[in-house]
């Protein structure tokens, strides 16, 4: 049961938000350079995809639009039926959370490595995380804007433009511009990527550090944690298991199974944070609390589940093994 080390660091950072919150001029330049590292967040992204990768991926279409069914649709069906749980499992403001949760992409690297680890169709994850990514730009904003509405921290024509400006804009430069510095971003693949980890962790600092002016911890007591929680259990398994059998029931092989319940069960913590940053202002605390719980849980059940596929994968082609040097024994009697 790993626990990600990035998860520690996020921790620590809201830790560090608690004790020492950036207020009056410090807030406003930590929240510019937070917008900024936002900003180019969303261009390295644009700058990493491969538009003939994505193209050549549209051809296990099936898949992708099943990955996407599952993170855009059964998703947020479930997270709007979590409704009825408020007042008594959850607060209204952690049910936001949670409703948003269930609005961002997919993952693209977790799930990649879980699809890998379990010898499934790892190509269909890498074009499915991507896609998902790629339409979650837009449809997550819009699906905010539709479902959580005005009470959502501020959503109105000026917040997507916001949108638009701050993740879209920077997304298609960087797809531009990828001629360019496509090389250059491939070959310092990993420096860049302490820059993602970094800016991730400064939208964090920053949107706990106004939740913490704000009196986020007299809002959420530890038996309301403990209900989202809960809530947040049941709604994985329930992924987990709609993912494995809907896929199953669909046609697919165990390749594509395993790809489909890998991407269609995740949610994207680096893309869901900058974005809930964007939408929700100085309530991003609370939006993101959700996100940040199911993240880490969500990779340590993967985990498990990965490790057992692969298991499963090993059995039955010892048993494929066996069963053909039976057949082939059993021809050669046969024969003499």
């Amino acid at each position: 049961m790993p626990v990600d080390p990035y998860i520690v660091l996020l921790l620590g950072t809201v830790g560090l938000a608690a004790l020492l919150p950036a207020r009056g001029t410090a807030a406003d330049a930590v929240s510019g350079t937070s917008t900024a590292a936002i900003a180019f967040l969303f261009f390295l992204y644009g700058a990493r995809l491969s538009t003939r990768e994505a193209l050549d991926g549209l051809r296990h279409w099936r898949l992708h639009v099943t990955v996407l069914a599952c993170t855009f649709v059964v998703f947020p069906l479930l997270g709007l039926a979590a409704r009825g749980l408020v007042p008594v499992f959850l607060t209204h403001p952690l049910y936001q959370g949670l409703l948003f949760l269930t609005l961002v992409p997919s993952t693209i690297q977790s799930s990649i490595a879980f699809t890998s680890i379990a010898r499934g169709n790892v190509p269909a994850a890498i074009c499915a995380g991507s896609f998902s990514s790629l339409v979650g730009i837009v449809v997550t904003p819009l699906l905010a804007a539709a479902l959580l509405g005005s009470t959502g921290g501020g959503f109105s024509a000026d917040a997507l433009l916001e949108i638009v400006l701050q993740l879209l804009v920077p997304f298609v430069a960087g797809q531009l511009l990828r001629r360019w510095i496509g090389g250059f971003v491939t070959r310092h693949k990993k420096g860049l990527g302490l820059v993602d980890r970094g800016s991730i962790l400064l939208v964090v600092y920053t949107a706990f550090s106004e939740g913490v002016v704000h009196g986020i911890w007299h809002q959420v007591s530890p038996v309301r944690l403990a209900g989202l929680l809960a809530v947040e259990v049941v709604l994985l398994a329930v992924m987990l298991a709609l993912t494995w059998y809907g896929a199953k029931a669909l046609g697919f092989g165990r390749e594509d199974r395993i790809a489909i319940q890998f991407a269609g069960s995740k949610k994207s913590l680096a893309a869901g944070l900058p974005m809930a940053s964007v939408l929700f202002g100085a309530h991003a605390s609370l939006a993101v609390l959700p996100l940040m719980l199911f993240h880490q849980m969500q990779l340590m059940v993967c985990a498990v589940i990965a490790k057992r596929r692969a298991r499963d994968g090993d059995a039955d082609e010892s048993a494929r093994g066996a069963r053909g040097a039976r057949t082939e024994v059993g021809t050669g009697t046969r024969s003499g």
